[in-house]
């Protein structure tokens, strides 16, 4: 389809309207911290919530590294606690912000403080997680490489503190949260044989267990929580990772894998344009023949999260890499660009080509709450579904996306490197040649 037609028959999101009166009825948030509230009043024994079903965990990052680890579960819901875990399924089934929020504040997290070496009493003697299968941190690593919601009793010091935190754009939303005591399981875990071979191989890398269990079929969501709960690599180097940086070391090394499968296929034969919108998010992924490259350019409106004042301009970052890939840590674009690069990589890797890559992401006033970088993976993901936008040229297709752009062609051009590149370079892009 020529790139006119495609952007001309690319339709509104339905869901930005719901999206707006989710904001402005955001009050309801409050009704689930309700809820949340008289469900664990009935499910607390004692000071020991009973019949707890923990899908996953939670291991932060502040006062590294003396960090809380946490358990995290559903409550008054444990029934459905496979559906509280943040995978591609909430993309799948159409979560908007006011879903996501829901989830996280019927989730608690029951946490403690742990060292990321050293966790527990027991595991003083060696600067290392390896060995630590008992206890709070035990139970939480169980839960962590089991492959499916574990039941479990927990012992709490305290009510929990009702309120939400907000997340980032890498990290979901937390809901409830409060101290544990301890930590008991109520069956014991099935680990699936991948996830053993990799905690048994004592002088496996991270590094290649990481990409063994995404070549087995485990998608980077089961990956980034063995990590967390440092079930990966070498028996000395194995330590609690806060999710945060799980989650973007997860996408940068499975993406360096799919990178190299790549390297040496041949390059699409012609210029295709791509687009997806969600949660107040819009896509456009720039693909032109040649070899690997990449860069993410992002735009963020004034009003919206991180760009809250409704004054300023439109707010742009970006960072790039080229056939090589990156030798340093992306700062301006975050998670994002790691979530992004995956799913472009998995498609070039689905069908054995290489391609220039630009992807440009839009950033409404209607994204009125972070959701994590998931929703960054999966739209990305599931951009490549369905029909794409033919065009003759790189320099075409972005100067014919830029008019649906809240930035001018020129100042996109200034700020991207791939985009600056195209006159001198139009030849290269020519699907003509």
């Amino acid at each position: 389809m020529r790139l006119g037609d495609y952007i001309e028959d690319l339709e509104p999101d339905e869901e930005a309207e719901r999206r707006r009166l989710a904001k402005e009825k955001s009050y309801a948030i409050t009704d689930h911290l309700e809820e949340f509230e008289r469900k664990f009043d009935d499910a607390l024994s004692g000071d020991t919530l009973v019949g707890s079903t923990s899908p996953s965990i939670f291991v932060g990052r502040s006062n590294y590294p003396d960090i809380p680890v946490g358990l995290l579960s559903p409550v008054g819901d444990e029934g459905d606690a496979a559906e509280y875990v943040t995978d591609g399924d909430w993309y799948q089934q159409g979560y908007a912000i006011d879903d996501v929020l829901q989830r996280r504040t019927g989730l608690l997290n029951s946490s403690k403080r742990a060292n990321v070496d050293s966790p527990s009493i027991a595991s003083r003697l060696t600067p290392s997680v390896d060995d630590v299968w008992d206890g709070f941190v035990g139970v939480q690593r169980e839960v962590a490489i089991a492959d499916r919601p574990v039941d479990l009793e927990i012992g709490l010091d305290d009510k929990p503190d009702l309120g939400l935190d907000a997340g980032t754009d890498v990290a979901t939303p937390r809901g409830p949260r409060a101290n544990a005591t301890n930590a008991e399981l109520r069956e014991n875990p099935y680990v699936p044989k991948p996830v053993k071979k990799t905690l048994e191989d004592d002088d496996w890398q991270a590094q290649g267990a990481m990409t063994y269990l995404y070549r087995r079929g485990f998608d980077v969501y089961e990956i980034n929580s063995i990590l967390s709960a440092g079930a990966l690599g070498q028996t000395k180097q194995r330590r609690l990772v806060p999710t945060r940086w799980s989650i973007t070391a997860v996408d940068d090394t499975v993406g360096q894998y799919l990178r190299g499968r790549i390297r040496n296929a041949p390059s699409i034969d012609e210029v295709q344009v791509w687009a997806n919108e969600y949660v107040g998010n819009r896509y456009w992924i720039v693909l032109a023949p040649g070899n690997w490259e990449f860069e993410l350019v992002e735009m963020k409106a004034p009003g919206s999260i991180w760009n809250p004042d409704p004054h300023d301009d439109i707010w742009l970052a970006s960072a790039s890499e080229g056939y090589e890939g990156r030798s340093s840590y992306v700062e301006e674009t975050a998670g994002a660009y790691y979530a992004a690069r995956l799913g472009v990589l998995e498609y070039l890797e689905s069908i054995g080509r290489q391609a220039k890559c630009l992807v440009l992401r839009e950033v409404s006033d209607d994204y009125w709450a972070p959701v994590g970088v998931w929703q960054v993976r999966e739209s990305v993901r599931n951009a490549f579904e369905g029909e794409y936008g033919e065009a003759e040229t790189f320099h075409e297709a972005v100067s014919e996306v830029a008019t649906r752009l809240p930035v001018s062609y020129a100042r996109l051009r200034r700020k991207s490197e791939l985009a600056a590149g195209l006159q001198a370079n139009l030849s290269a892009f020519s699907t003509s040649e």
